[in-house]
């Protein structure tokens, strides 16, 4: 069931063709965090819907979108090019939406890359940074950072969330990725997360309070990025 807080639109792609969106919108929102998918969940897996509830705590709204194939009911994520579409659309609508929010972008694995390719390609309107919920570095246990190469391109600041045991980023990789980037790139490491921001009991943790660091993390550093600091 849908929060009275949310407000389900949709997002035209083209002329033929559109998506399921959802955008939640606290009052005054002060930033919108234009928050992708994963390859393997949709808009309404409860970490998506988590993040976007803790980010509205911190006045900042989200709008959540599908991707083509999981609009058609397929498992198999969209090509590159037409994902970057819906990501452009997605911002577009984002930016009607909520004129006056600084807006940013990025999402969860698949949907935070899809996002980077798109603004390497040519720069999303309006995006003052992109932020990265598990940047999928590489395939699990083929560590390597040719994913990365088009991060050089993007231009704007950017925020990178990743667990100390996500098998798809080596820590040992991103750090001098991170450094090659220069000031942009900021790093934000969770202690014995994995890909999905669980970790284990043994570490004392719970999925909440990674999520909820997660969304002070983001807030803090969209607040740095919309003062110009």
């Amino acid at each position: 069931m849908i929060s009275p807080l949310v407000q389900a639109v949709r997002i035209a792609v083209t002329e033929a063709q559109s998506v399921s969106g959802l955008l939640q919108a606290p009052r005054k929102a002060r930033a919108c965090f234009v928050f992708a998918h994963g390859a393997g969940a949709g808009m309404t897996h409860p970490f998506m819907v988590a993040v976007a509830d803790d980010l509205a705590r911190h006045g900042i709204a989200t709008l959540r979108y599908q991707f083509v194939y999981l609009e058609q009911g397929s498992k198999r994520p969209d090509a590159p090019q037409r994902a970057h579409a819906v990501v452009r659309a997605a911002v577009r609508e984002a930016a009607r939406l909520l004129p006056e929010a600084s807006l940013f972008a990025g999402g969860k694995s698949f949907g935070g890359r899809m996002t980077s390719q798109a603004q390497a390609i040519s720069p999303l309107p309006a995006v003052r940074g992109l932020v990265f919920l598990g940047f999928p570095l590489h395939p699990a246990g083929q560590p390597a950072t040719e994913r990365a190469t088009h991060l050089f391109a993007t231009g704007v600041p950017l925020l990178f969330l990743q667990g100390t045991r996500d098998k798809l980023a080596d820590p040992a990789l991103l750090a001098p990725l991170a450094e090659k980037l220069g000031a942009r790139a900021t790093v934000e490491l969770f202690r014995e997360a994995d890909h999905s921001f669980h970790a284990p009991v043994r570490s004392g943790q719970t999925d909440v309070g990674i999520r909820a660091e997660l969304a002070d993390t983001i807030a803090e550093w969209m607040g740095k990025i919309s003062l110009g600091v």
